[in-house]
């Protein structure tokens, strides 16, 4: 089940007026179904793994950046970044994790918060940050955050049929994520899911209107 509470937001950023939540849970999580269910009410969506692809697709504003940082290897023959290769790299290289991340996340914030001010007619705003809990700049831009939650064994069981990964290289993906316990110490609200779509569903119709009435009183 869904839980909240009915504490004030915070203040509103100054580069926009509207109620921003900010969505994130672990790998497997159900992220992305929970974002589109919340868009199909109406919400505006701003997904930073969507953002982070464009920047690396085929001579996206990264590219030149990760090019020189780390060599022609992680760069395909079209000119889009390697991802298999750089995935490899920075899961074993912790270094080589934080550089590429200070190449995207000062990228991927800008992009966000235009695309906040492009949403400004939306009811709300869901900003998906997988990894918001370590990333006070993400932080930042929301009011709210929201922790989609589930079992261990729910992810590992979701991620290898989506990425057909091995079930070793899916757990270890999660012990490098924020622990679920410091996530959920940081939700403002949270969803399980667990129980399937229409349970799923149920939970952001109630948020739905809470976020909804939260936004009306600002």
């Amino acid at each position: 089940m869904s839980t909240f509470d009915t504490s004030t937001p915070q203040p509103l950023n100054k580069a926009q007026d509207k109620l921003c939540i900010g969505l994130t849970g672990g790998i497997g999580s159900g992220k992305s179904t929970v974002a589109k269910l919340f868009e199909e009410r109406g919400a505006g969506i701003i997904d930073t793994d969507v953002i982070a692809h464009d920047l690396t697709q085929a001579d996206g504003q990264a590219i030149a950046a990760i090019r020189t940082a780390f060599g022609d290897d992680f760069i395909t023959n079209d000119g889009a970044l390697y991802r298999a290769k750089m995935r490899d790299l920075i899961f074993s290289d912790t270094a080589s994790k934080q550089r590429l991340e200070l190449i995207l996340h000062p990228l991927i914030r800008e992009q966000a918060k235009l695309q906040l001010l492009q949403l400004q007619t939306a009811p709300y705003i869901i900003l998906v940050v997988p990894l918001l809990a370590e990333s006070p700049a993400f932080q930042q831009l929301v009011q709210r955050i929201l922790v989609v939650d589930c079992d261990e064994k729910d992810q590992v069981a979701r991620v290898i049929v989506r990425s057909k990964l091995t079930e070793p290289e899916v757990r270890a993906i999660i012990a490098r994520q924020t622990p679920r316990a410091e996530r959920l110490r940081l939700a403002k609200d949270f969803i399980r899911n667990d129980a399937g779509l229409d349970k799923l569903a149920a939970q952001v119709a109630v948020l739905h209107k809470r976020y909804s009435n939260m936004q009306n009183t600002n």
